[in-house]
């Protein structure tokens, strides 16, 4: 098997459906020899932040000499770099070597897997090959039932925040979207809370008292931020000074925060992760398409914000950074979100809307859309792909000297980023 045909077997129609449970995986990898058993895990769960908090933490731990895996979803420019480790991908031939061996496990598997847990399992076989000193290792959906969560040497579990999101299979409140991703606390283990939310946060309270896990709560009362434009966020917090984070958006300040508090844990059960290795993987640590600049003429600005809560911090952002100025929106959203609160929030910040249909099934159609931002009173146009509605929006900026923000998917990003190549 090689590369293409690798990605070819991942991706094969019939395992792109969601499935909870734990039974495929553990089989899976108890097949493989349990790979995951030889390694070491922080466990990160949560609506948002997990990957800003997973590409902070990786690069920190890296920066102190360990080897350190990295796994992610979704991917954002090819799919290697879901599996990657200080900072490199899992090269096309060991992607091609590792799901040859796993493919005849799976499909002799009565129950087969599904597409996550078949690439949860690469990860663990390729992280143990490497010999990872630690695994940072992202939830894809959940927690408690997500395959991510058969592993036992988890050293901390971290849940970064609890908002609305996937209530088809979460749950519709706040408390049962909280109990799933408690599910990764594990017994004796630390636990990092980094969300606001009281209901959340008591559910989280009440799962790690009766895993006798010992609860931390992110406090933020120590922060200064001494500056934060388009250049990055400077500050200080508790004893660290003159820190900087590259990565923008203003809510990344808060996911710095928790990889710091996430530091003093692991500092306390072992590790030895200096000021210096916190200093320098903070400011390097890089996360394509959250509130990241992929063009400076015009300015053009990509955030995956898709759901209610990662709206309202892009828009929050925004506000920061270019204050009153209104901007040219290139959009798509799914039927199955708030999808007018969310083009309330957008309209704050809004000159006009160039609504698109994202390529999903579950995607509110563009001309929908478009006609709930004109009954906001928002200017909006709707267009067939991406490529005319950023060409529409970049016509229009430059024309009128206004700024870019492409906001939803995470899957919008590249054909963003190659509509941007054939201007």
């Amino acid at each position: 098997m090689n590369y293409n045909e690798a990605l070819d077997y991942i991706h094969s129609v019939s395992w792109t459906f969601c499935k909870p449970g734990l039974d495929r995986i553990k089989e899976l990898c108890e097949k493989l020899g349990n790979p995951q058993k030889s390694l070491k895990f922080i466990h990160v769960a949560g609506t948002n932040g997990k990957g800003s908090f997973c590409s902070m933490l990786h690069e920190v731990l890296k920066e102190s000499g360990y080897r350190v895996g990295l796994f992610t979803s979704p991917y954002i420019k090819e799919f290697n770099e879901r599996i990657a480790i200080n900072g490199e991908s899992i090269s096309n031939e060991d992607l091609a070597e590792i799901t040859t061996q796993i493919q005849p496990i799976a499909d002799s598997m009565q129950d087969k897997p599904t597409e996550f847990e078949l690439i949860t399992a690469i990860g663990f076989e390729y992280f143990k090959r490497k010999k990872c000193d630690y695994v940072v290792l992202e939830c894809g959906l959940g927690g408690r039932l997500d395959s991510t969560n058969i592993i036992e040497n988890t050293i901390l579990s971290v849940i970064t925040g609890i908002a609305f999101d996937h209530t088809a299979i979460l749950g519709d409140t706040i408390p049962q979207i909280a109990r799933e991703k408690a599910g990764i606390i594990k017994e004796n283990i630390p636990v990092l809370w980094c969300g606001s939310d009281n209901e959340a946060k008591n559910v989280i309270s009440n799962e790690a008292k009766c895993k006798n896990a010992p609860l931390y709560i992110v406090d933020r009362s120590t922060l200064n931020i001494k500056k934060q434009t388009l250049d990055g966020t400077f500050f200080d917090f508790d004893t660290y000074k003159d820190l900087k984070i590259s990565l923008l958006g203003t809510y990344q300040i808060e996911n710095a925060i928790n990889v710091l508090n996430a530091v003093k844990i692991l500092n306390g059960k072992g590790l030895s992760i200096s000021d210096d290795a916190i200093k320098t993987g903070l400011e390097k640590a890089k996360w394509h398409a959250r509130f990241e600049i992929i063009s400076h003429t015009p300015l053009v600005i990509f955030d995956g914000g898709h759901n209610p809560q990662g709206v309202c911090e892009a828009v929050k952002s925004i506000k920061q950074y270019l204050g009153n100025e209104k901007l040219n929106i290139v959009t798509g959203v799914m039927a199955d979100k708030d999808y007018n609160f969310i083009a309330s929030k957008i309209s704050e910040i809004a000159d006009k809307v160039f609504c698109l249909t994202p390529d999903n099934k579950r995607a509110l159609d563009a001309k929908d859309y478009a006609l709930v931002y004109t009954k906001l009173g928002t200017k909006a146009s709707y267009h067939q792909t991406v490529k005319e509605a950023v060409n529409e929006a970049i016509i229009d900026a430059q024309k009128n000297n206004k700024s870019i923000l492409c906001l939803g998917s995470l899957y919008m990003y590249i054909e963003v980023i190659n509509a941007l190549k054939t201007l």
